[in-house]
């Protein structure tokens, strides 16, 4: 596995304000940020956190991407401009402490966590949608009352990760979305927006041969050059 440096600091820019698992962020004048992708894979579950380099341009490939088929759909989304090949300007909203995930199959924790409900695969008969309490060392499901009790519109939430998942869907088919997750933000006027990455890094994407397209690689050992060639597989299906 490749163990590269981290990206270096955009030019004309000092320490990051910001520094997450897999981003540096500097807060801009205009309520705007500039995100730095760091080329950073991690898994809780197979005890691996490592530096593969290239991975973090192809993440930002496919997030400018879906980040346009989100806004031609009408789902807002914080994503602005690339402006260079890891890094991009997008509205600034904090980052709560929650995620959502969608699932249209069977798979990760789904078997792990509540072994015997379903067989590891299995098509769901309609997409789940769960919330999970982002801590380290690993994400933690969080029930839907906890979240309604500091205020936060669950069902907006999950009818926008709903929206979301019907545009990931009909834009990579034929490729097939597994699950993914999402972070929302509030805006100014306390509407919700899509902040979080859209990449291969934060979803399961199957190619119409079955073959994983995503991190599931890295959870399963493959070296880094071959993470990058799959991946990029991706980007010769999808426009």
């Amino acid at each position: 596995m490749d163990n590269g440096s981290e990206p270096g600091t955009p030019a004309g820019r000092g320490e990051p304000d910001i520094i997450g698992r897999s981003k540096r962020l500097w807060l801009l004048p205009d309520g705007r940020c500039l995100v730095q992708i760091i080329p950073s894979l991690r898994s809780f579950t197979y005890h691996r956190d490592e530096i593969v380099e290239r991975t973090g341009p192809l993440r930002l490939d496919f997030y400018e991407r879906a980040a346009a088929r989100l806004a031609d759909a009408g789902v807002p989304c914080a994503f602005r401009e690339r402006v260079s090949a890891d890094s991009y300007v997008a509205d600034y909203c904090p980052a709560p402490p929650f995620e959502v995930i969608v699932k249209n199959r069977a798979t990760g924790s789904t078997t792990r966590k509540y072994p015997g409900l379903f067989e590891d695969g299995a098509p769901l008969p309609r997409p789940v949608v769960k919330f999970d309490y982002r801590t380290d060392p690993e994400d933690q499901p969080i029930g839907e009352d906890y979240l309604r009790a500091l205020d936060l519109p669950v069902e907006e939430m999950r009818e926008l990760s709903l929206a979301v998942n019907d545009v990931l869907r009909s834009w990579l088919r034929p490729l097939e979305v597994w699950d993914f997750c999402l972070i929302f933000g509030r805006t100014a006027d306390g509407g919700l927006t899509v902040i979080s990455e859209i990449s291969q890094d934060c979803m399961r994407l199957r190619h119409q041969d079955g073959s994983p397209l995503d991190k599931d690689l890295f959870r399963d050992g493959v070296a880094g050059e071959e993470i990058v060639n799959q991946w990029s597989r991706v980007l010769d299906v999808i426009t």
